[in-house]
């Protein structure tokens, strides 16, 4: 049994794989990765850096397609297994309120949410620099885009999958127009989602683990248990051949998720396979989305490799929990919610 519990529904048919015996760590890859190779489809040359839900007793995905002519933009996908996946060769076509057409110039890292009966994607769009895009649908037909959450500079966008005190609650990264200033994760809230405040500061990069020391961004949406919010994030450290992109895991606190309750030092993943080492932008794991199976603890981590494919690991929950509290490291700001 158990000691952890996820507190989300069962999904006894979500993919699976046991640990292997040789495997050391908290995160074990799936042995037939990557599960999304390159040229999916005519005019899209890589997938990668994409969401997946359960939908309808199977499952539907929003994927980042980076097209022939280098644009990313989102589309639409779909999957018996949640491996195997059909596209619609369409980008996803967002209307405004009206019905009109109204798309993103381009569109980038979706993460797709469902919060009460309503789904959300959130993605990195161009609002004069990168920022937030959002929209919603109920039945992936019509998608309508809503206001852009925030000003630019801004990226890793997450939603919370439920209101805490009658609020939408995101995690993003600000930033300025550079690639890498800035760093850290902050959390805002928002009663109707066109007004967004309380911000608070949630996490800050890791100086003294070199791993997370350039910046850190919000990867799955998080997982509610009862030891709290699990997260699955990216770090970035900066080397003498580019960046190292990896993933890392925090507890957030259950009532104040800008709290974070434990934080572990260490990555959980890190680039070691030939489809995270070497790709469009090589050394890349790019955690976007989660499958979890209350009753038995597992949970399924859908990452993107080298900006270049899809790949999928495993955990359960008393696997990663113990392993966050093995390896405890929380800095002084990841306390400090920024009301000083």
């Amino acid at each position: 049994m158990n000691r952890a519990k996820i507190l989300t529904d069962n999904l006894p048919d979500m993919p699976w794989q046991e640990k292997p015996s040789a495997s050391k760590g908290p995160v074990w890859r799936y042995t037939e990765n990557p599960i999304i190779d390159r040229n999916p489809f005519p005019g899209v040359a890589r997938i990668f850096n994409s969401a997946v839900v359960p939908y309808q007793g199977e499952y539907i995905g929003v994927f980042r397609g980076e097209q022939t002519d280098g644009v990313p933009q989102l589309y639409l996908g779909y999957s018996k297994d949640a491996i195997h996946w059909t596209y619609e060769q369409e980008k996803i076509p967002f209307v405004n309120e009206k019905g009109e057409p109204y798309m993103p110039r381009y569109a980038y890292d979706p993460r797709l949410i469902k919060v009460e009966d309503t789904y959300y994607i959130i993605w990195c769009t161009d609002f004069y620099g990168a920022a937030l895009g959002l929209a919603k649908t109920t039945d992936f037909k019509k998608f309508e885009r809503l206001e852009n959450p925030f000003l630019p500079f801004n990226r890793n966008g997450v939603f919370f999958p439920k209101k805490i005190n009658n609020n939408f609650l995101l995690l993003s990264r600000p930033s300025d127009s550079g690639h890498t200033p800035f760093g850290d994760i902050f959390l805002s809230e928002s009663p109707d989602l066109i007004y967004w405040g309380k911000h608070r500061h949630v996490m800050s990069k890791g100086t003294n683990q070199w791993w997370q020391s350039l910046k850190i961004g919000g990867g799955a949406a998080p997982i509610e248990t009862s030891e709290g919010w699990l997260l699955f994030y990216h770090g970035v450290t900066g080397t003498c051949n580019g960046y190292v992109y990896s993933m890392g895991a925090c507890i957030l606190d259950h009532d104040n998720p800008a709290i974070v309750k434990c934080r572990c030092k260490n990555f959980i993943l890190t680039p070691e396979t030939w489809y995270e080492e070497r790709g469009f932008v090589s050394n890349v794991i790019f955690p976007c989305a989660t499958l979890t199976d209350a009753e038995t603890g597992k949970i399924a981590i859908y990452y993107g490799a080298a900006d270049s494919y899809v790949g999928l690991a495993f955990t359960t929950i008393d696997e990663i929990i113990d392993y966050i509290k093995t390896n405890e490291y929380t800095y002084a700001d990841d306390n400090n919610t920024g009301l000083i």
